[in-house]
């Protein structure tokens, strides 16, 4: 199948501001938009600037604004996008350093804000810190993160607000919150009791729809906020 591909690039080098640049070339329709966008950088267009790493949905890098929804290129079959004419932009929210790179540096001070660590100061057991299977249940879903930023760079309140912690930090907050044996939870419940944290958010889903590893993000989120509410009474 033939397809056009219009890409939102900007090299800030050499470009007063962005532009839509466009290519047209044969691509077989269980293709994934990683593997045309890597056939445009080694066989027409080597400027062409974008991340990538494991291509197999594990390391997040390649997320991207494709059709106008987060997604990540490596997860995204052609054939899956139901036409032959694709728009590829930057995730919104970001400050754009070329192309599709964007300057992740504010999404990962709110990661390391919320204490992404398992905190217990509690004399080390004999063995290990057990657990049962039902209480790992609680959290199990926010364990699958892979800090792709699609959740946080859907989300309307964060285009408008930088200083919101975002729906991917609340996520990793959550891991441990709900983790029977973390002893970090008052402090990172505290954190997200600010005007940067959860009571920011405005319940769009857009987070849950974007998240390509299907956590429940909103319902998360809402459970971290029950979870400050019930610690305050």
């Amino acid at each position: 199948m033939q397809a056009v591909f219009k890409i939102h690039r900007f090299n800030p080098e050499k470009d007063k501001k962005p532009y839509w640049a466009e290519y047209t070339l044969e691509v077989d329709a269980k293709d994934r938009v990683l593997d045309v966008l890597h056939k445009i950088k080694w066989e027409i267009d080597g400027s062409l600037s974008f991340r990538r790493s494991c291509a197999h949905g594990i390391c997040g890098s390649d997320a991207m604004l494709i059709n106008g929804k987060n997604r990540l290129a490596c997860k995204v079959l052609m054939m899956d996008l139901g036409g032959n004419t694709v728009t590829v932009e930057p995730i919104r929210g970001l400050s754009v350093e070329k192309d599709l790179i964007v300057d992740m540096t504010p999404f990962f001070e709110s990661y390391e804000a919320v204490m992404p660590f398992f905190i217990n100061d509690d004399a080390m057991p004999a063995r290990e810190h057990l657990q049962s299977p039902e209480d790992r249940e609680i959290y199990d879903a926010s364990t699958k993160c892979i800090l792709c930023a699609c959740c946080t760079t859907s989300c309307p309140i964060f285009w408008v607000n930088g200083s919101y912690l975002g729906p991917a930090a609340i996520v990793q907050a959550h891991r441990f919150i709900f983790d029977s044996r973390d002893k970090g939870g008052a402090a990172r419940l505290a954190m997200l009791n600010q005007n940067t944290g959860v009571w920011r958010c405005r319940t769009a889903y857009n987070c849950t729809e974007a998240c390509p590893r299907d956590i429940p993000i909103t319902d998360v989120i809402g459970q971290v906020k029950r979870a400050i509410l019930y610690s305050n009474t």
